[in-house]
């Protein structure tokens, strides 16, 4: 991106404008919000600029880049009621280029700031889950990984991270690209759209600056009420964000959380296999719950050893964790938790006839057995689903809890080493025996 400051009279020719042309200085500020739910990012810089009393020209292009030009806003931070953008133009025969004409009744350094979207720019969240020998404490870390793609670098950038569903009429990649957007005939000055005070026209697709920029400020306050559409994170310190570089940048890292780990076994969702998860609430209790937690990839370590030698236990995706929400990581089978339903008999019996000697009404009752093995060496809660159809009884001597008309789950905790098993005998009947 190039900004060029004519601080002469306003020329007549295109020729004539750009001779003695000034570089403006570096930026002195960069923020950078960057949206999730699209690609979408709000920059936001600031610069000093030495301003001549009376007309001066401020050039911005961006080309090889996805700024949107449409979005692109230009404001004075100091002595706003002596300066005033005239007009915006885009100069003949030069592309991704426009100009500001500037009036000033100063003369001097003044900062600016000049705001705009681009696409190009995502972020995602990763976390590193380290739990203890026993698997009932963890040290839970987060990073944000942000990847450059727009075309332009932003050194000493402050970050910033927003949750929330934004609605676009149009991408800003496609904005950026494609020149049919932008007048090419030089808009006239004063012409209808025109806001002076943000130095753009009002035909912004979308949003506008102002209105997403307000919901930065306020997203924190707002989604902690659980009222909001948004929530917005904020990268300590400043990094550089290089075009075509990814960079992780660490989030928090809190010690000590307390997990459940436990077993899932349902063959109709998970097969045959066992599952394992680790449970944790994203609350105070658990030293988070200070703000949602985005959606992410998780790894999960396990320490072996007492020198923290640790396992790989496994690698999952979590969805957005609002405050004081459990959460469940689903980390793969585990073949040192054995769970095997077995058939063991099946009858017919209470058969019923119609007048003619047909068949209307039977019930079958079928006697299972689990066979359960722990060959871990630390206790385990084991979830084990069952589901049934038609109009069913079950009878067993072990506890169950009835999940919904079709489901059934014993939740049993095995010792270290432990085998043991399950029996239970299912009642269904069919046809004119089902009960009414």
């Amino acid at each position: 991106m190039r900004f060029l400051l004519y601080v002469g009279l306003l020329a007549v020719t295109l020729v004539s404008a750009r001779i003695n042309v000034t570089s403006l200085p570096g930026r002195d500020s960069v923020q950078l919000t960057i949206y999730n739910s699209v690609d979408l990012t709000l920059v936001k810089e600031t610069r000093t600029l030495t301003f001549k009393k009376g007309s001066n020209r401020l050039e911005f292009s961006w080309a090889n880049t996805l700024i949107d030009p449409t979005s692109v806003e230009f404001r004075p931070l100091q002595k706003a009621d002596q300066i005033e953008v005239l007009d915006v133009r885009f100069p003949p025969r030069v592309t991704n280029t426009l100009e500001w004409n500037i009036s000033s009744e100063i003369a001097g350094e003044v900062e600016v700031e000049i705001r705009y979207f681009t696409s190009g720019i995502s972020w995602a969240a990763n976390y590193v889950c380290e739990a203890n020998a026993t698997e009932n404490q963890m040290t839970f870390a987060g990073n944000v990984r942000v990847t450059n793609r727009s075309g332009e670098d932003y050194p000493d950038a402050q970050i910033r991270l927003m949750v929330g569903v934004v609605r676009l009429v149009e991408r800003i990649s496609e904005l950026a690209q494609r020149e049919t957007t932008i007048n090419l005939g030089a808009p006239p000055v004063n012409g209808p759209g025109f806001n002076r005070k943000l130095g753009r026209w009002a035909g912004f697709r979308g949003k506008s600056l102002d209105d997403l920029a307000k919901k930065s400020e306020e997203a924190k306050a707002v989604v902690k009420e659980a009222i909001g559409e948004y929530f917005l994170y904020t990268v300590e310190g400043r990094d550089t964000i290089a075009n075509g570089w990814s960079k992780r940048l660490p989030s928090f890292k809190v010690t000590e959380v307390p997990i459940t780990s436990y077993y899932k076994y349902e063959k109709e969702r998970y097969g045959a296999t066992v599952m394992r998860f680790y449970k944790f609430k994203n609350d105070k209790d658990s030293k988070l719950g200070t703000e949602p937690l985005p959606d992410g990839s998780v790894m999960a370590f396990r320490s072996v050893t007492k020198d923290n030698l640790y396992n790989f236990v496994g690698r999952t995706a979590v969805k957005y964790i609002p405050i004081d929400e459990e959460v469940e990581m689903q980390l793969g089978n585990d073949a040192e938790v054995r769970i095997a339903p077995k058939l063991m008999n099946w009858k017919k019996e209470d058969i019923r006839f119609d007048k003619n000697g047909n068949v209307t009404g039977w019930t079958t009752k079928a006697t299972w057995e689990i066979e359960l093995q722990n060959s871990k060496s630390i206790p385990v809660t084991v979830d084990i689903r069952r589901n049934f159809s038609g109009d069913w009884d079950l009878t067993t001597d072990d506890k169950f809890e009835k999940v919904d008309a079709k489901k059934i789950k014993f939740v049993l905790a095995l010792k270290l080493n432990e085998r043991r098993t399950v029996q239970y005998e299912l009642t269904t009947r069919h046809g004119t025996s089902v009960r009414k």
